[in-house]
């Protein structure tokens, strides 16, 4: 994963839902857990591709391995205002079982169907690594050490 933490403004709210979805999914202890959640989440989705409207989350999460996005090539282009479903749709790539789903939700839900791409696009490159804290300029005090330790406390 690249280190690229800079969300658009547009995407915050749904990417934020979708990244706590997913880390909650991931179980070290049972690690087919999230796998079979997007499964089963991707057949309810096929079974009625506008299931998902205005839960953009749980829509990228349906078909986030149903579709392979040229991250490398979507990334020259300037996300930090939202683009339009024909300049993100150019570096998406369907899994054929999905084509039909897929293109039911570009005919009624396009704009759905963009976000979620666009956030499994910022997921599939988000660095989750917790910033490193600031080294401290003085030193800790030791108790133990100290001539205000009272022994007869």
């Amino acid at each position: 994963m690249q280190s690229d933490k800079n969300i658009p403004d547009y995407l915050t709210d749904d990417f934020s839902m979708y990244l706590e979805n997913m880390d909650s999914l991931t179980d070290p202890e049972n690690p087919e857990l999230l796998s079979i959640y997007l499964t089963n989440l991707f057949e309810q989705l096929k079974a009625t591709p506008l299931l998902f409207s205005g839960m953009v989350d749980q829509l990228a999460m349906a078909i986030t391995t149903k579709i392979r996005i040229d991250s490398k090539n979507l990334a020259l282009i300037d996300l930090a205002e939202e683009p339009s479903w024909a300049d993100v749709k150019p570096f998406v790539g369907v899994h054929a079982d999905a084509r039909a789903c897929i293109t039911e939700l570009m005919q009624h839900a396009e704009q759905d169907l963009k976000t979620a791409v666009l956030i499994i696009h910022f997921y599939n490159r988000y660095d989750a690594t917790p910033l490193k804290a600031e080294a401290d300029d003085f030193d800790q005090a030791d108790d133990y050490a100290s001539d205000d330790f009272d022994e007869n406390y």
